[in-house]
């Protein structure tokens, strides 16, 4: 049996949507939401009704009969930690998108949105690996400090389905693999996935890790201390530095790799310096996850909007080459990703986690 598959993918100022017949798209959809709009709204969660009568529209715009959708997918939002998979939309989980576990994001609108509009129809939704999947290894969590554990935020979603793909077309089971994977886009995770779970990842939205076109990265701790008490920037203004207006934003003004890529060629010395020092900062980064794989790598997978680049991957082929074979898979399909997680529950591969 085929199922069509509604996906919902809420951000800061859009909304995506597409309609997938297993993993075939048959529509996509940007939404764009003006400033005026979303500033009518005191919080994340009052915006809901407005974007689900602009997605209900465009449904209708596109003659999509609801009736005909199988199933609701919506993208998860900060949630608190919890293993990979695709979840339920239940009571307990919508009230922590709600009121926004880990922080509000419009993310956390993916899950609500997928629950009411499936509700309508009577079919059932889910969310699927959202940015707070946590499937650290205890030792990964020790940072050096008790008030200051490590925490395990990044690209699940990119991640875990670039890894099942690499796996589906090997012709083994993800569970039986040793990989590691590295997205590429505003911000960047490298993990380290062994047997199925992500055992190792840095924290790629607020602090850890290689810098990024717009994330700084780990800081010198010490200078960040000083920096945070000096009467010079208030606590949001740190807060952009480290995630918004780091890493190419801070140092060139561009967070487009291909502008700095472009610069460097061109003669640009410190577009340059840059640009090396970010791949020099991931390379080092895969060559501690092959570390903690015990150097027993079966595949190195770039993705991200950043892998499109040539030199990039010129870079990581000669940089990292030696640990394990390169695999590349450009580009980050979310909506694709989302469907995937809801046919596979859908088709009995893995059952609905319950949060």
């Amino acid at each position: 049996m085929s199922y069509k598959i509604l996906i919902i993918n809420p951000g800061s100022t859009s909304t995506k949507i597409g309609v997938y017949e297993d993993e075939t798209q048959l529509m996509e959809e940007t939404l764009r939401h003006s400033t005026e709009e979303i500033s009518k709204y005191a919080t994340i969660y009052d915006q809901k009704d407005f974007r689900k009568e602009v997605i209900l529209n465009v449904l209708k715009e596109k003659n999509i009969n609801l009736s005909d959708i199988n199933v609701v997918v919506g993208r998860g939002g900060l949630l608190k930690p919890i293993p990979s998979g695709t979840y339920a939309t239940t009571p307990e989980l919508l009230e922590d998108l709600k009121v926004g576990f880990q922080g509000q994001h419009a993310s956390n609108l993916g899950g609500i949105l997928a629950k009411e509009i499936a509700d309508e129809i009577n079919v059932p939704s889910f969310i699927v690996d959202p940015v707070v999947v946590d499937e650290l290894s205890d030792v990964a969590r020790v940072s050096g400090h008790p008030e200051l554990p490590r925490t395990s935020i990044f690209h699940a979603l990119n991640q875990k389905a670039v890894a099942k793909r690499y796996a589906k077309e090997s012709g083994k089971k993800y569970e039986d693999l040793n990989l590691i994977v590295v997205h590429m886009g505003g911000g960047v995770s490298v993990g380290a996935h062994k047997n199925g779970k992500v055992v190792d990842v840095a924290n790629a939205l607020d602090g850890d890790g290689p810098f990024s076109p717009e994330r700084s990265g780990g800081l010198p701790s010490g200078a960040l201390m000083k920096l945070c008490f000096s009467g010079k920037y208030t606590k949001e203004q740190v807060g952009k530095m480290i995630n918004g207006n780091g890493g190419f934003n801070a140092y060139l003004g561009t967070n487009d790799m291909r502008d700095v890529v472009k610069m460097a060629e061109e003669g640009d010395e410190k577009a340059k310096l840059y640009m090396d020092a970010f791949h020099y900062q991931l390379a080092k980064e895969i060559g501690s996850m092959a570390v903690v794989l015990g150097g027993k790598v079966d595949q190195i997978i770039l993705t991200g909007g950043i892998a499109y680049g040539k030199v990039t991957q010129d870079y990581f082929k000669e940089a990292v080459g030696f640990i394990a074979p390169i695999t590349i898979y450009p580009g980050e399909d979310e909506l694709l990703a989302l469907a995937q997680g809801g046919l596979r529950v859908m088709n009995g591969e893995e059952p609905a986690k319950e949060y």
